[in-house]
């Protein structure tokens, strides 16, 4: 299956009915969410469902991304997760504690203190180069990961996939051209 991606990620998601954009954010996003609400305490059982509603509140929010530079809406996304993780441990208290003052909420640190703005492009890198190899033939693919992701030469991948090593450089460009088309809005 080939998707062509010409605009921005985050300007797809604007409207509800890209669900080939949704399911992107989604599949390229669950992880980095989980990573945070797993930081941020939340047990196992509920990790989900606080992902879940993260999701609800971008989607009742997408006019919102219209303004919003990449760095805000990474800070954004911690913001609204962070709060959903206070949400539910508010939840949790009211259901097990009698009335106490014990309302004080945890640090929750800044997404720059979690996740680098190094990691977090790596993390991005990684996830979408994994989604998008469905949109390449695998020789192109394989081209394209074995010498950028694992860091093997030119000629070993061309003489391994039985290219010339001007075909893996090709392949190179084109995966990488689309990569940015990817996560175009996603980071400055």
């Amino acid at each position: 299956m080939v998707v062509s991606t010409h605009s921005s990620l985050l300007m797809r998601l604007r409207t509800a009915e890209d669900s080939v954009a949704w399911n992107r954010f989604v599949q390229l996003y669950s992880p980095l969410l989980h990573f945070w609400v797993t930081r941020l305490g939340v047990e196992p059982a509920q990790r989900l469902d606080v992902c879940q509603e993260v999701f609800v509140a971008l989607i009742q929010r997408r006019e919102w991304l219209e303004a919003q530079r990449p760095t805000r809406f990474r800070a954004w996304l911690y913001t609204v997760t962070a709060n959903k993780c206070r949400d539910l441990q508010r939840r949790l208290r009211r259901s097990t504690e009698p009335e106490s003052r014990a309302d004080l909420e945890p640090v929750i640190p800044a997404p720059q203190d979690e996740l680098g703005e190094q990691e977090y492009r790596a993390y991005l890198a990684r996830a979408a180069l994994r989604l998008m190899r469905d949109c390449f033939s695998e020789s192109t693919w394989r081209a394209c990961w074995e010498h950028v992701a694992e860091g093997r030469s030119a000629a070993d991948v061309a003489r391994e996939l039985g290219i010339s090593e001007n075909a893996v450089y090709l392949a190179r460009g084109r995966v990488l051209k689309r990569l940015r088309q990817e996560l175009d809005g996603l980071w400055e």
